[in-house]
């Protein structure tokens, strides 16, 4: 029976891959939660498998027993305990994920996550590392498709500090530990729950929702994005742990050529899903300029919101929908992964499970 330390359970998709471990596997578990007892910390993970469709019975699989306190941004308050000497496997989800400028991003997904990784390398029944980095991680070109490769951005490169903090720390891995049984994930853009919409998380879906609203944006309709919902990330990151002989692998899940779509069908998804219109030809595509210059309008059409955020969200992700990129996930389906959903089979869900939100309540999650 495996021993598993999962790290991020109480986050979008550390709770995710936990939901999926809890119906599908009977191996041991064990989570670091950041939390000042072992009961708080299982009050948290409880409280985030709730969103997932778990029973109660399957919730309270969890006990004071699994939990680690824990954080990594303090790893020498936790790498000292015994119970680290006898796992088998790690997935590591955990990170600062804000696209803001969040002082703790380097501290955690950096230096946090590799004395954690070091002190794991010194485990003797240690089998598999998985870390979670990001398909955005490599400052992908425009207009192509994207094989796993090795990592050799700059800042420059980067338009937010989260990517490039992946970027780094997967390189410090691969580089710094000898031996080390590593196998890197790097999840495309990953938004709601295939089930659930985005009753988990509302992190990424409100910039389609504000897109649409807003009517133009800085991208076309037929440039394609790479998307896919957290239990399938989770699905496959379980799959990764079984996978025999696949250590020292660096692996895409994504939606691949199969199952990314294009803006155009995000579009008409959002417009049967809310019962309006779509946009179709009267879409726009704008510069971040023209953007800027209509700011006056956002609170007429969003509600009550901070300019200043919604222009910064609408820079950083028109870069990130501009590109038109597709990452390979030829190694994830030679392994048995199936293909992704695609993002407008569920948008339905993601669109019912935010309809009594504002685009501000929905970008906070992005921006803490």
């Amino acid at each position: 029976m495996k021993k598993i330390l999962i790290t991020g359970s109480t986050g979008f998709l550390g709770g995710a891959v936990v939901a999926s471990l809890i119906k599908n596997h009977q191996d041991s578990l064990f989570l670091l939660v950041r939390a000042n007892s072992a009961e708080e910390g299982c009050h948290r993970v409880q409280a985030n498998l709730k969103n997932f469709g778990l029973t109660e019975s399957q919730i309270r699989r969890i006990t004071p027993a699994d939990i680690i306190p824990g954080d990594l941004a303090c790893p020498l308050d936790f790498i000292e305990d015994p119970r680290l000497d006898e796992i088998t496997h790690v997935i590591n989800c955990a990170a600062i994920a804000s696209f803001g400028n969040n002082p703790s991003i380097w501290k955690v997904n950096v230096d946090g996550t590799f004395v954690f990784a070091e002190r794991m390398s010194k485990v003797q029944t240690l089998e598999k590392f998985i870390h979670v980095g990001t398909a955005m991680s490599c400052a992908p070109q425009p207009n192509s498709l994207i094989t796993e490769s090795s990592l050799n951005s700059t800042r420059g490169q980067h338009i937010v500090e989260y990517t490039w903090s992946k970027a780094a720390i997967e390189k410090k891995l691969t580089e710094s530990l000898e031996d080390f049984p590593l196998v890197i994930t790097r999840p495309s853009i990953v938004v709601g729950h295939s089930d659930h919409g985005c009753l988990p998380s509302a992190s990424i879906f409100w910039v389609f929702r504000m897109v649409l609203m807003l009517g133009k944006f800085t991208c076309g309709l037929q440039d394609r994005i790479d998307i896919i919902p957290v239990d399938y990330c989770a699905d496959a990151l379980v799959m990764l742990l079984d996978a025999k002989d696949v250590v020292n692998e660096v692996i895409h899940i994504s939606a691949g050529t199969h199952s990314s779509v294009t803006f155009a069908e995000i579009d008409q998804a959002m417009a049967k899903a809310s019962g309006k219109k779509a946009l179709g030809v009267d879409y726009q595509r704008v510069s971040y300029e023209q953007l800027s210059a209509s700011r006056k309008s956002f609170k007429t059409v969003f509600g009550p919101c901070n300019e200043r955020i919604v222009l910064r969200a609408m820079k950083l992700y028109g870069h990130f929908s501009e590109l038109n990129v597709v990452f390979d996930n030829t190694k994830l389906l030679n392994l048995g992964m199936q293909k992704s959903s695609r993002f407008t089979d569920y948008l339905d869900r993601c669109v019912i499970s935010t309809q009594n939100s504002t685009i501000a309540d929905l970008m906070q999650v992005d921006f803490k």
